[in-house]
């Protein structure tokens, strides 16, 4: 089917909690919209839904042979260590559906603007009624591994880590210079431990992998701090 504007629409959020309920916040707004919510370990009839989010996908892509077939309706997941491209090929699927990816890490949903990948940039017109229905505005960027905002930003947590690392300044001192000199909201070891320490290794690792960029090549002490699974603050 086309996807019409201004009708009603019901929504599934797939993924753990927490970002399920920063995600049902952000689109709560939209007039006209029912959203429900599965952790993704549970059943469920993906048919029954006009449009479908999955916060799970970086991580855990076995739902796209499911979202497939599901012909002509918006799926949104979240790729940002995965490319759409990459996805459907490893996945050997044919994908019917209006697949779109978008940045859903921790601290990204709740942001004024999106960023949104589409694997067929022709549905693009879909994808615009949808997102003026959801009031999102977003920026349309390429299909690749990190989209935009998180490779700066990891590219700046894993620089920083490099300058804690050689004992020039303290975790305090970077992310106060960083909030001044840039007027970031939060520094780069805030914004590193808000994300996850796992999320932002693991994508700077396949950034790596995928660019061979010298920019993206992980610290120890980043790699050491992800091997322990620790913070750069201590947590409450």
């Amino acid at each position: 089917m086309r996807f019409e504007s201004n009708i009603f629409m019901k929504i599934l959020l797939v993924g753990e909690q927490q970002r399920a309920e920063e995600l049902r916040a952000r689109l709560s707004a939209a007039q006209d919209v029912e959203i429900d919510y599965t952790d993704g370990d549970s059943d469920e009839d993906f048919k029954d839904y006009d449009c479908i989010f999955d916060l799970n996908f970086d991580d855990d892509p076995a739902n796209l042979s499911i979202y497939a077939g599901l012909r002509d309706k918006p799926v949104f997941v979240s790729a940002v260590k995965l490319s759409l491209n990459e996805a459907v090929y490893t996945g050997n699927v044919k994908a019917r559906c209006m697949l779109f990816g978008f940045n859903g890490l921790p601290s990204f949903i709740g942001q004024s603007k999106w960023e949104v990948s589409l694997y067929r940039k022709f549905q693009t017109p879909e994808l615009d009624k949808i997102m003026k229905q959801l009031g999102i505005d977003y920026l349309a960027v390429e299909d690749r591994i990190g989209l935009v905002k998180p490779r700066i930003i990891f590219m700046i947590i894993n620089e920083a880590c490099y300058t804690l690392q050689e004992g020039t300044a303290t975790i305090e001192d970077i992310d106060m210079g960083m909030k001044l000199g840039t007027n970031y909201p939060l520094g780069p070891f805030e914004w590193c431990d808000k994300i996850g320490i796992t999320t932002v290794f693991e994508t700077l690792a396949v950034l790596y992998e995928d660019t061979k960029d010298e920019r993206y090549k992980i610290c120890p002490l980043l790699k050491a701090k992800y091997l322990r699974n620790e913070t750069f603050y201590r947590q409450k």
